[in-house]
């Protein structure tokens, strides 16, 4: 059976939730306990699938095909556990599983009310796999006050109830305001935080405070008296130089033992921190730096490519580099000489997105990149703008382009080498999509095998013929364009089980050239670089020795 922490904000949001909840998570992990974290969303979407990368940053996908909040991603990358649908939940789908059950007569025509019909599915839904592992990590988002938070709040006031007392614990992440006027870090925020905490009778077990100035002990000591904590459960949160010193920076202010000594655990398991040390050495001792353009059409704010840049980053540290990013918005290009912006960069990477916006500018970077044999990366739609250049410029379909930029359009425009996936087989059944169809949860999602052409660089890459990887689209590369872009030397060098699907491309004459359908960056850890990634920057790696 499971202890469980839950962890909350206040003050403000934004303080880093989901980085402490991952570094807790593989610090209980170092001292051998298994461990699994949740995202619990107070938003009314029903996921994160709808929402623009400028409102809510990326979508990450899970194996099992759930779109979830960016902070699943910081618990694969700091655990390694691959989340699944379980361990992500939104007020929206709350609702939605409440009212259809409401419709079907579950409810044996009772009065639906907040209390106890959506805070019982709520919890319902934190106990799934309770038998499953030692800890369960529950983050809820938002900062304690929020209307729309107080569901999540009384819900885990009662699991709280629910299970045997010394089962779940409560950690507060706030800030500690500093005003430079008076030199002074000020509690008492902190202080209205927990007030406002207890009031709706959740009293805090740790205090996890953030501040960009060293917290005196005399202020600790204070926020435990006020706050009604342990002296030593009062944890500071510095600002840190790196996301990966997070379980080394916590661990030495003694995070991971308060939660222990909270749950009366001990002796406790001495940790073993060997992985982090490695990964904190390969961030702060390289040997190098590469610098990589990544053309993309939300670069105006870096979490909608969050997992893209860490996986850049984990490749960084296997080649013993520092990935230097160069954000460039893909719409700069049309109109101008690419080789301005891209001339001098070591490697391109075109990244995901949806929509005709920012396209032909990314068409011109794998372009750039193809003719001046510099490693290019393209990743989904980045795999299809690499075909579509192709099949323009080297097998001479001048009006090469995607279904989707005509659906937008709402007119013919192009040979859609790209066109709109109505069906696929999963597992054993085959699932079928129209245009017409929501966008929500309707594309091809989640975890997919692919087959590798044996002696292609992929396969090499790879070292197999079999891969598993996750998928987050709707449009694919149509493959009677096949013959005539592999004769211009873009091999389709990997494709679905069945055939039918293209999954990756690669340029045959040329150092580093490769699009791929899915999203790599998914799977990749600062301990375990995913394979494509770590090549890519080990290409642009030689590719600085050239210039």
């Amino acid at each position: 059976m499971a202890r469980y922490i839950f962890i909350t904000g206040g003050v403000v949001s934004s303080l880093g939730k989901g980085l402490a909840s991952a570094a807790l998570g593989a610090l209980l992990q170092a001292r051998g306990y298994s461990v699994r974290l949740r995202k619990l969303d107070p938003y009314l979407n029903v996921d994160p699938g709808t929402m623009s990368p400028f409102e809510h940053g990326e979508v990450f996908v899970t194996d099992d095909g759930a779109e979830t909040d960016l902070d699943l991603g910081h618990y694969e990358r700091f655990t390694g556990v691959a989340a699944r649908q379980t361990d992500s939940i939104s007020s929206g789908r709350v609702y939605t599983t409440v009212l259809e059950k409401e419709r079907r007569g579950d409810y044996l025509g009772k009065t639906i009310q907040v209390i106890p019909h959506v805070t019982n599915e709520i919890k319902d839904f934190i106990n799934i796999g309770d038998e499953e592992v030692d800890f369960m990590l529950c983050e809820i988002g938002g900062t304690v006050g929020d209307i729309e938070g107080l569901p999540f709040f009384e819900s885990i006031r009662q699991f709280s109830q629910d299970k045997p007392r010394g089962q779940c614990i409560f950690m507060h992440l706030t800030l500690l305001p500093y005003l430079k006027a008076s030199g002074e870090l000020k509690t008492k925020p902190t202080q209205h935080s927990v007030k406002e905490l207890r009031s709706i009778g959740i009293a805090p077990d740790i205090l996890v405070c953030r501040s960009e100035h060293d917290i005196p002990e005399k202020e600790r000591a204070k926020l435990a008296l006020f706050c009604n904590v342990r002296p030593d459960a009062v944890i500071p949160a510095y600002d840190l130089e790196t996301i990966y010193d997070a379980p080394l920076a916590y661990h030495n202010v003694g995070m991971d033992q308060a939660v222990l000594d909270a749950f009366g655990i001990s002796p406790a398991p001495k940790p073993d921190l060997t992985i982090w040390k490695d990964v904190s050495d390969r961030m702060h001792k390289p040997d190098g730096e590469v610098t990589v353009a990544i053309v993309g059409k939300y670069t105006q704010l870096g979490d909608a490519y969050k997992s893209i840049s860490e996986a850049l980053t984990h490749g960084g540290m296997f080649n013993r580099v520092k990935v230097n990013v160069a954000w460039i918005d893909a719409e700069v290009f049309e109109g101008e000489d690419v080789a301005n912006r891209l001339a001098g960069y070591d490697a391109i990477l075109v990244p995901g997105g949806f929509g005709e916006r920012g396209t032909e500018g990314k068409i011109k970077a794998a372009q750039f990149a193809r003719e001046n044999k510099i490693p290019y990366f393209g990743i989904c739609l980045g795999m299809q703008m690499a075909v579509i250049e192709a099949a323009r410029n080297l097998a001479g379909i001048a009006d090469a382009g995607s279904e989707e930029f005509d659906h937008e359009a709402g007119k013919k425009r192009f040979e859609p080498v790209v066109y709109h996936l109505k069906e696929w087989v999963e597992g054993n059944r085959t699932i079928e999509r129209a245009v017409s169809d929501d966008k929500g949860g309707t594309m091809r999602l989640g975890a997919y095998n692919a087959t590798l052409t044996a002696g292609s660089k992929v396969a090499e890459i790879y070292g197999t013929t079999s891969i598993s990887e996750r998928h987050r689209h709707r449009y694919e590369v149509d493959t009677k364009y096949r013959a005539r872009l592999e004769k211009c030397g873009l091999i389709f060098s990997g494709m679905s089980p069945d055939g039918k699907l293209p999954e990756i491309v690669e340029l045959v004459d040329h150092p580093w050239y490769i699009g791929v359908q899915y999203h790599p960056e998914l799977k990749s850890k600062p301990f375990a670089p995913h394979p494509l990634f770590r090549d890519f920057v080990k290409a642009a790696v030689e590719q600085s020795r050239l210039v």
